[in-house]
């Protein structure tokens, strides 16, 4: 699985993004997209995952509110919607996928970077 992320670059703080997530080509059920970023000095943060079988998602409280995570079955992307964007949010966003049978919705919250298989490259978002 090759996953090609999209979408990122530099905006002023107060505005938006959206960043595309795709080439998984896998649309079973059991499957986990989760979104992390990396900033200079930081650790790696989960910042939103969608579970495929009933599109259970999940927040960091970070971006809660501001970041909507969604599918697009039709073409095989997931996307994360950045709204008011603030200079914190300034890093390289990666996205992730894992095969898992979610046994419950707060399971989703709980996975950390090393639970999943396949990554992508990274975009930089850049909020001034």
């Amino acid at each position: 699985v090759q996953l090609v992320e999209s979408g990122g670059g530099s905006v002023e703080a107060g505005g938006s993004l959206r960043l595309s997530c795709s080439g998984y080509g896998y649309t079973s059920s059991s499957y986990v997209i989760g979104w992390f970023r990396q900033a200079p000095g930081k650790e790696c943060e989960g910042v939103a995952s969608i579970y495929f079988g009933d599109d259970t998602t999940y927040y960091a409280d970070s971006v809660k509110g501001r970041f909507t995570i969604s599918r697009d079955n039709a073409d095989n992307t997931v996307y994360l919607q950045m709204n008011s964007l603030k200079p914190e949010d300034t890093a390289i966003y990666h996205c992730a996928a894992l095969v898992m049978v979610l046994l419950h919705p707060d399971v989703l919250g709980e996975l950390k970077a090393d639970d999943f298989d396949d990554w992508g490259q990274g975009t930089q978002v850049t909020v001034s």
